[in-house]
């Protein structure tokens, strides 16, 4: 069933980034410097994810689980690349629409991402102890 759940998710993520990229391409603002920032950085962002994604494997839960400690790759460099690739992904979604109060809510996205990541650590650390501890002296966010 864990098989059949993690394959669910892997379509439905995909068939959701390819909707975002086609309503973000036929998106009715000007392209202007400000639409091509955003659109490379959204593109940046999805490649990122698909990778985070991709070497995060079957560890990848939407509750905080102890599955694997992923340590190769992205996450060789940064614990939550998910997450720092989202905002990304979401600063240049932002600067495609071209809505300044869109910017409130990447600041509320950013502090839940951070308190995800707090709460995120607690589970690896009490799964994984000092090889988790060395991991996160090692890494950033």
């Amino acid at each position: 069933m864990q098989v059949r759940r993690f394959w669910l998710l892997s379509v439905f993520q995909v068939m959701a980034l390819a909707v975002l990229i086609w309503l973000l391409a036929t998106y009715k603002t000007p392209w202007n410097a400000q639409r091509y920032l955003g659109t490379a950085m959204t593109m940046v962002g999805v490649s990122f994810i698909i990778v985070a994604r991709v070497q995060l494997g079957k560890s990848f839960s939407i509750k905080p689980e102890a599955h694997e400690l992923v340590t190769t790759g992205l996450y060789s460099k940064i614990r939550n690349p998910i997450y720092v690739f989202g905002t990304v992904m979401l600063t240049g979604v932002f600067l495609i629409l071209q809505r300044p109060t869109l910017w409130i809510f990447l600041l509320i996205l950013v502090i839940v991402q951070v308190i995800r990541a707090h709460r995120e650590a607690r589970v690896l650390e009490a799964a994984f102890g000092d090889a988790y501890r060395e991991y996160r002296r090692k890494t950033w966010f």
